[in-house]
């Protein structure tokens, strides 16, 4: 079974080919950390829940879960929300290919209509 690690790498790959110019840069908030390197990290403002991905020319936030198997997190839930209620766009994409196709209809919905 593909990882969730697998899954962002390959919609990486994907998009920077794609989109080419367009800036899509990780959040690297998940992963185990000792106390003390969570404790820091907190106190430099790492916030539970981030999306994993952002595309800032979009204002578009991206978590990615395994294609199968993966599920949210209430924190991540909530900060979806938030973000979405401060004027963000928010996706989940069950592995690559689901990332994939919300993000060519996100383009063609919301960007063309520009």
């Amino acid at each position: 079974m593909i990882s969730e690690h697998q899954e962002q790498v390959h919609f990486v790959q994907w998009f920077r080919r794609k989109y080419g110019p367009v800036m899509i840069f990780a959040i690297p908030n998940g992963g185990f950390r000792s106390r003390a390197t969570a404790a820091k990290l907190k106190l430099e403002g790492v916030v539970r829940g981030i999306p994993d991905l952002f595309i800032p020319e979009w204002g578009l936030w991206i978590e990615m879960k395994k294609a199968a198997g993966g599920r949210i997190s209430p924190e991540q839930r909530h900060t979806m929300k938030y973000l979405e209620s401060v004027g963000y766009s928010t996706i989940v994409g069950y592995g690559c290919e689901d990332a994939q196709a919300k993000v060519d209809f996100f383009v063609d919905e919301t960007l063309k209509r520009e």
